[in-house]
């Protein structure tokens, strides 16, 4: 540690000292994160962070490969600008916070290769963390092609690391994977390996002496494939790297390639304590922002669904009609509809269905197999959004049945191909303006700020792997725990909650307050509940009452307390309503201290547990407020 702390004070020493300049130094607005960047002795572009003047990540390399050109080493620094301000403000539909606003200094250092080829790097430095990527300003007609990224992010070998396993393509189920569907290993050394071999997914979380970082990508075009992490044991860093050759779509593209210009998506680095983590808009920050499409038809809210507790043969028209009435009775905005509905129900019916749904308020969402020739998946309609021709005639046709969106499932990966394929999706579904899920999919890495009609996402071994084996229900309540930190820190995530009776032949271990917590925990602009309605009959009325209106469009979120994979508590604010909710993630009973002094109310509820089961009571939003906690348990509050 004296070692480090020397290192530092001469780093910041000689790049403040005019006559002995050895480094670029770029800074965030409050001089909070600051960045160093050089080149090394084989002239490769290198950068170091520093949080609070202490070095959280290391020597750590830059640059790209093309098949054309190296842009690696033996580069030399053309021009550096100066410090420009990037200042944005939008909103979004759904969320974590509806009005949001971002302001970075932004640097970028222009570099030149030893055959003339131009390459920048452009930084970002915002008050919670850094964004980074590369761009290449020259132009061409010719395709280029980028077989390597260089980036890596060297940790300090004692730091700990929470992170998500890339499954192996062409296993699982029907040779469905990947899907960022594994479970996340917990307080691991950063270097440890992972244990399918194929890296790890993101978002990273890591935890350097009292730092918290977490890594993700936004902004990923149709020109770039989805990237992970690998741990570089050269580099004794961690690196991005590229999907494995079968994530294609067929004759697609894996690897990214382009004409120039040409933009790489943003490597995002969110640094600070875990309120910053789980409080930060950094992902949508930097995404692109929202295409000219209609927007009037988009309205985020809860949704009824069979399938997840009742499986296949409940895909039918008096099982349809019935979960049409329960939503309506518990003032939900959709019922999904789920796979082979084509057949076991049919178009018109489905058309009925449709118009008995908005006799009741109701719309109605189908699901659609994205599946061509890369799995075996036997559900379908398959093969019916190919290519754009194919879209535009299945899109038409759900206008006129009246369907309001889709459920999208079994993509391939993470290929530039499959991405483009996933951008052709979200295009042509906002032309007919149908909403889209994602299932069995990737991370959105921003792209609900891009496409609007995007309002969730699955990219989470969610509610229906509990329903599948014990060893997922025995992990929930850890993997619920874990989930604010990570996954659905950026990005919306359709785990589809909350069974607050039973589901069939699984020992449920979390306790219905823990379950009754998820729906505002976590984040998604459509929020598919698993409970149905017989489980929903046994509840009291002051749950019913509470669960027929819950927002998924919050005006804003504060991290309370928590730590991942253990506990955490989470307050949402929709106009001038406040939810509090917390779950326990372990298995023993836990007293939090909470202040809530920031809410203007004189009371609100609270909904926890006893031995007979749930209780609720008036509290008001003191500064010190006590709760009582059970195993695998929870609360939610209302103010």
């Amino acid at each position: 540690m004296k070692t480090k702390i020397i290192l530092i004070i001469s780093v910041l020493l000689l790049i403040s000292c005019s006559s002995k300049k050895v480094a670029i130094l770029f800074e965030n607005q409050n001089k909070s994160i600051k960045m160093i960047f050089d080149l090394d002795s084989t002239q490769a572009p290198f950068y170091m962070v520093l949080y609070k003047d202490k070095i959280v990540l290391d020597t750590s390399k830059l640059g790209i490969i093309r098949e054309d050109a190296n842009f690696y080493n033996n580069l030399k620094i053309i021009n550096i600008s100066d410090s420009k301000n990037i200042s944005d403000n939008y909103s979004m539909l759904q969320g974590k916070r509806k009005n949001i606003s971002y302001s970075a200094n932004q640097y970028t250092v222009h570099l030149q290769n030893n055959s003339g080829n131009l390459m920048d790097i452009i930084f970002q430095l915002s008050d919670d963390g850094i964004a980074f990527r590369y761009y290449f300003p020259e132009t061409s007609t010719e395709i280029k092609k980028i077989v390597e990224e260089k980036t890596t992010y060297n940790f300090e070998q004692d730091t700990k690391a929470w992170l998500q396993p890339m499954s192996k393509a062409k296993t699982g189920w029907e040779s469905t994977n990947p899907s960022y569907e594994e479970h996340y290993q917990m307080n691991i050394p950063v270097t440890s390996k992972s244990p399918i071999g194929e890296g790890w997914v993101y978002p990273a979380l890591f935890n350097s002496s009292d730092t918290w970082l977490l890594l993700s990508e936004s902004g990923l075009h149709e020109n770039y494939c989805g990237t992970r992490l690998v741990y570089n044991k050269s580099q004794k860093a961690m690196q991005v790297t590229f999907p494995q050759k079968e994530e294609i779509f067929p004759n697609g593209a894996l690897n990214p390639e382009s004409q120039l210009p040409w933009n790489t998506p943003w490597r995002i680095i969110t640094i600070g304590n875990l309120k910053t983590i789980t409080e930060s808009t950094l992902g949508t920050d930097v995404a692109d922002k929202a295409i000219d499409m209609d927007t009037s038809f988009i309205k985020s809210g809860l949704s009824s669904w069979s399938w997840v507790l009742l499986k296949d043969e409940f895909t039918n028209y008096e099982t349809s009609i019935k979960f049409i009435d329960y939503a309506a009775e518990m003032n939900w905005t959709y019922c999904l509809i789920d796979a082979d509905w084509d057949t076991r129900i049919g178009d018109n019916k489905m058309k009925q269905l449709a118009d008995y749904g908005d006799s009741k308020n109701v719309k109605v969402l189908v699901w659609y197999n994205s599946s061509g020739s890369w799995n075996t998946t036997p559900y379908h309609p398959k093969s019916k959004l190919l290519t754009h021709d194919d879209r535009i005639k299945e899109f038409t046709k759900l206008n006129q049945m009246g369907i309001a969106g889709i459920k999208v499932d079994f993509f391939g990966g993470d290929g530039q191909s499959m991405i483009a394929y996933y951008h052709g999706i979200l295009k042509d579904a906002a032309k007919h303006n149908l909403l889209v899920n994602f299932h069995g999919a990737t991370l959105p890495r921003g792209w609900q700020r891009t496409y609007p009609n995007l309002l969730t996402t699955e990219a989470t071994k969610g509610e229906e792997f509990i329903t599948f084996f014990q060893e997922n229900a025995d992990l929930q309540p850890s993997h619920c725990a874990m989930l604010p930190f990570t996954r659905n820190v950026f990005d919306p995530m359709d785990f589809t909650p909350m069974v607050l009776d039973a589901i069939p032949n699984i020992d449920r271990k979390t306790t219905p307050a823990f379950e009754l917590a998820l729906p505002v925990l976590f984040l998604s602009g459509i929020q598919h509940i698993a409970e149905i309605p017989e489980g929903m009959a046994k509840q009291p009325k002051f749950i019913i009452d509470y669960l027929k209106n819950i927002p998924t469009n919050w005006d804003d979120s504060k991290f309370i307390s928590g730590y991942p994979g253990k506990d955490v508590i989470m307050a949402r604010k929709k106009d001038d309503t406040w939810f509090v909710v917390g779950i326990n993630g372990e298995n023993k009973i836990k007293e939090f201290t909470i202040d809530l002094s920031f809410i203007e109310k004189d009371k609100g509820f609270i909904i926890s547990e006893d031995e007979n089961g749930f209780i609720q009571k008036t509290i008001k939003p003191d500064s010190k407020l006590s709760i009582k906690v059970k195993p695998f348990g929870g609360f939610v509050m209302k103010f």
